[in-house]
């Protein structure tokens, strides 16, 4: 059970200071997430303090590979809309 950072990450350092378990280090392109440290904040939050605090869509994903904040969920822009504008691809 661990979250990961995805290459959508723009390396804003938000995440970092808010990991209950020190999980989230710098790395290339991008920062990534200790498996053996993340717990997803289970017992320590309600919620992934990652994913509350990351301004970015997509940016961590669960181990379903499903974004914590999915397309739209920040942005408020209806999905079909996104799609529509070229930012996301149609589900096939």
């Amino acid at each position: 059970m661990a979250l990961q950072i995805t290459k959508a990450c723009v390396n804003c350092w938000a995440c970092v200071e808010v990991c209950p378990n020190e999980a989230i280090y710098q790395d290339i392109p991008h920062f990534l997430i200790d498996d053996q440290k993340c717990t997803e904040c289970v017992g320590d939050h309600a919620e992934a303090q990652c994913a509350a605090i990351c301004p970015i869509e997509c940016a961590i994903v669960n181990e379903l590979d499903e974004p914590l904040n999915p397309p739209g969920s920040l942005t408020g822009i209806p999905l079909k809309k996104m799609i529509e504008l070229g930012l996301l691809k149609e589900a096939a």
